[in-house]
C-alpha cells in the first residue's frame, strides 16, 4: 500500500478524531454542493457561477478519485448507481471549461443529491440524534431527492418545446403540484411521454409523501434486532420480543 493510499484510507475509514473531522468536512462540502446545485438551477448562467462550477467540480473529482483509490475493488465501484451519479455531476460541473452552451447539463447536478444516502451512512455511526430519527430523516431525504431529480427530468424534457415550462421554477412547481395531487392545471405535459412522466411523478411522489407522514406521526419505536426471530422494531421500554417472547437487552441512555 502506498503512503498516499494508506493516508486516504485512514481518513475515509479510520476511527481517529482527525478521520471524523475529515468526514464531517466532506459532509459539509456535500451539503454546500447540493445547496449550490439547487440555488443556481434557478439562476441564469454567469461568470461567477461558472467559476464556482469549476471549483466544486474539482472538489467532487478529488473526492471521487480518493474513494476510488482506497476501494478494494475499484472496477466494482462502477456497478454502483452513486458512482455514475458522481461521474455525471463531475462532467456537468467541469463541462463549461471545455464546451459552451451546455447549460442543460446544470440540471443533471441534481443527481448529486443521490450521494446523500452515503452521507446518511456516516451520520448513522456518529450521531445519536440521527439514529433516533433515522426513518423520518430517510423518508424526508427520499422525498427531497425525488422532487429535485424529477424537476430536472421535467425541465430537460420540456424546456423549448413546452411554453409552460420556461425555467426550473416552472418544472419544480409542476412537480410539487403533481405529487401533492393538487393539480391546478395551469401547467401540463403534452404528449405520451409527458403523460407518462406525470403519472410517474404522481404515483411515486404520493407514495413518498405518505411514507414521510407515516414515520412522523406513528408511535415511536426503537430499532433492535431480536436475536431469535429477527423482529427489528420494538417499544422503547420492551423487555420481551412481542413476536417470540425472547428477552431483549435494548441499550438505552437511562432516565434523566
Amino acid at each position: 500500500m502506498t503512503p498516499l493510499k494508506a493516508r486516504l484510507q485512514a481518513l475515509y475509514e479510520g476511527d481517529t478524531d482527525q478521520a471524523h473531522r475529515f468526514r464531517y468536512t466532506l459532509l459539509a462540502f456535500d451539503i454546500a454542493t447540493v445547496a449550490f446545485v439547487i440555488v443556481t438551477s434557478f439562476l441564469p448562467l454567469s461568470p461567477w457561477i461558472v467559476a464556482l462550477d469549476v471549483a466544486l467540480g474539482l472538489g467532487v473529482l478529488a473526492d471521487f478519485l480518493g474513494r476510488l483509490m482506497i476501494s478494494r475493488a475499484p472496477a466494482r465501484e462502477f456497478l454502483r448507481l452513486s458512482t455514475w451519479t458522481d461521474v455525471v455531476a463531475i462532467v456537468s460541473f467541469l463541462a463549461p471549461m471545455f464546451v459552451q452552451g451546455v447549460g442543460f447539463l446544470r440540471i443533471l447536478r441534481t443527481l448529486r443529491l443521490l450521494r446523500t444516502y452515503q452521507l446518511l451512512e456516516r451520520l448513522r455511526h456518529d450521531s445519536p440524534f440521527f439514529r433516533l430519527n433515522e426513518e423520518a430523516i430517510l423518508a424526508a431525504t427520499n422525498l427531497v431527492v425525488f422532487v429535485f431529480v424529477m424537476t430536472g427530468v421535467v425541465y430537460v424534457t420540456q424546456v423549448g418545446s413546452n411554453p409552460a415550462i420556461g425555467s426550473p421554477v416552472d418544472a419544480l412547481y409542476f412537480t410539487v403540484t403533481s405529487l401533492t395531487t393538487t393539480g391546478y392545471g395551469d401547467i401540463t405535459l403534452p404528449g405520451t411521454s409527458g403523460r407518462l412522466i406525470s403519472v410517474f411523478v404522481m404515483i411515486c411522489g404520493v407514495t413518498l409523501f405518505f411514507r414521510l407522514a407515516q414515520v412522523v406521526f406513528r408511535p415511536y419505536k426503537v430499532r433492535f434486532p431480536c436475536p431469535t426471530c429477527g423482529l427489528q422494531r420494538h417499544e422503547p421500554d420492551a423487555v420481551h420480543c412481542k413476536a417470540c417472547g425472547t428477552t431483549l437487552n435494548i441499550p438505552d441512555e437511562g432516565a434523566y
